[in-house]
């Protein structure tokens, strides 16, 4: 990943606020993808397709380092451990220099917060939440919710400060505050933690633990994030398993 949308994104942001950071960002990614295009002979046609996709990777991208930068002070703490888990992400996927561009622009969304102070701060953050709602389709949105999660979890432990920041993000990305709390139960392996990922009681009825289910089978699969890379795919992918683990834990212990 070249510089040139990390540092157009990032200045999109200071310039005109979250709104124009995720526009910088994929005119930045429009210029380098036309100009790889235009070193093969095409810009258009066949490339349009790919533009489209690494637009909607790009504002995936963008959105999660934002809100990445929420959920990491959410304590009023930054830790080593949360800001590797994401320059791992961007190092493995993207390479050295995107993650040292990655990691500057979050130091830059600290500095940020400081100069906005957290009331205004906030306020950012929810109108970049509802700009990733447009660009973003619902299963996107999961699939990002569960990143800010990981990165909440990268610790070892997460804060009540950072669960409601969570909750925060999903209510703002038009999302089920309930999904922060399956998310976090996904790498339980007890009965209690089974239920709570379904985000049903252990009082529901046989056929309440199947709807909610295939509504979680359906809104996580793996399929409908493949657009948006083969990393963001893979995590869909650990993500879906661990809910038919939760789910196979329920129905063994039912006898269904």
């Amino acid at each position: 990943m070249g510089l040139g949308k990390w540092i157009a994104g990032y200045l999109g942001w200071i310039v005109l606020g979250p709104i124009g950071g995720i526009l910088g960002f994929l005119l930045g990614s429009f210029f380098e993808s036309a100009s790889s295009s235009s070193d093969s002979g095409s810009v258009f046609g066949e490339s349009s397709k790919q533009n489209q996709q690494e637009g909607d990777r790009n504002s995936f991208l963008l959105s999660m380092l934002v809100m990445a930068a929420y959920i990491i002070r959410a304590d009023g703490k930054v830790m080593h451990s949360e800001m590797e888990f994401v320059r791992q992400f961007l190092r493995q996927n993207f390479g050295a220099e995107a993650a040292q561009q990655g990691n500057e622009i979050l130091l830059k969304l600290f500095d940020e917060e400081k100069r906005q102070g957290k009331t205004a701060f906030r306020s950012t953050i929810r109108q970049s939440c509802a700009e990733a709602s447009r660009f973003l389709d619902y299963s996107g949105r999961l699939q990002l919710l569960n990143f800010l999660v990981m990165i909440s979890q990268a610790d070892g432990k997460v804060d009540q400060n950072e669960v409601k920041a969570l909750k925060d993000v999903a209510e703002w990305m038009q999302l089920q505050a309930s999904e922060v709390d399956s998310m976090l139960h996904l790498e339980g392996d007890t009965l209690e933690d089974a239920y709570k990922v379904l985000g049903v009681s252990p009082q529901a009825t046989d056929e309440e633990l199947k709807k909610a289910y295939r509504r979680l089978a359906l809104e996580h699969h793996p399929d409908r994030v493949a657009k948006l890379g083969d990393d963001v795919r893979k995590a869909a992918e650990k993500k879906f398993q661990e809910i038919n683990a939760a789910k196979e834990r329920i129905w063994k212990a039912r006898g269904l």
